[in-house]
C-alpha cells in the first residue's frame, strides 16, 4: 500500500517532503506533531499521505462518542485515540497520559484549531508536549509549492513567547490550499 501512496503523493500530485526527511518510526516514538496552516479539508488526506510517505504512523484524538460501534474501528486503525471530553476534566493531562501510556505516540492537530484564519495559535499543543516531555515537530502544508515542509525536533523551553515566535517563523510564506485564510 505504502508504494501506492507514494505514487499518488509524489508522481500524481506532485508533492514533496522536504527537511528532516530522515524522521522515521525508529526515531521518534512520541511527538505533538503541528501541521499548518489548516485551512482545508483537503489538509487530512495530504497529511495520511504525508504519514505513509515518510513511514510514521500519526494519532489524533476525538470525542470518546465518535469510538463506538460502527465507525470505532475504522477511527482506531486510523490512530484514533477517544478523549473523555466532559466538563471539568484537564484535557492537557489526560491527552498527555495517553503519551505514558503508550510506548509509541505522535499527536497531530493544528495549532490553529480552525480551518479559517486566526491571528494567534491555540497552547493546547504546546503544553501537552511540555506535560508529557515530548518535542513538537512542525510541517507545513504549503499547497503553492506543493510540499510538506518538516522540522527537526523542536523540546518546548520555559520561554513561551520566545519558543512561539520560533514555531511561527517556521511556517513564514506558506500558503494553504484556502490563501485567504493563511
Amino acid at each position: 500500500m505504502r508504494w501506492l501512496i507514494k505514487l499518488i503523493y509524489l508522481k500524481i500530485l506532485g508533492w514533496k517532503v522536504v527537511g528532516n526527511t530522515t524522521m522515521s518510526k525508529d526515531t521518534i516514538k512520541k511527538a505533538v506533531i503541528i501541521a499548518a496552516p489548516h485551512t482545508s479539508w483537503h489538509d487530512f488526506f495530504i497529511g495520511v499521505f504525508l504519514r505513509k510517505v515518510v513511514g510514521i504512523k500519526a494519532n489524533f484524538v476525538g470525542k470518546k462518542e465518535l469510538f463506538v460501534f460502527p465507525f470505532g474501528y475504522f477511527f482506531r486503525a486510523m490512530g484514533g485515540a477517544a478523549l473523555d471530553r466532559t466538563s471539568g476534566q484537564n484535557k492537557v493531562q489526560a491527552i498527555a497520559k495517553l503519551f505514558n501510556d503508550r510506548k509509541e505516540f505522535r499527536l497531530a492537530l493544528a495549532p490553529e484549531g480552525t480551518r479559517k484564519k486566526v491571528e494567534e495559535w491555540k497552547t493546547g499543543f504546546y503544553y501537552i508536549a511540555k506535560e508529557a516531555n515530548v518535542p513538537i515537530i512542525m510541517f507545513t502544508l504549503d499547497f503553492a509549492n506543493k510540499q510538506n515542509k518538516v522540522s527537526e525536533p523542536f523540546y518546548p523551553t520555559d520561554n513561551v513567547e520566545e519558543d512561539f515566535k520560533f514555531m511561527r517563523s517556521f511556517y513564514k510564506g506558506v500558503i494553504g490550499k484556502i490563501p485567504k485564510y493563511s
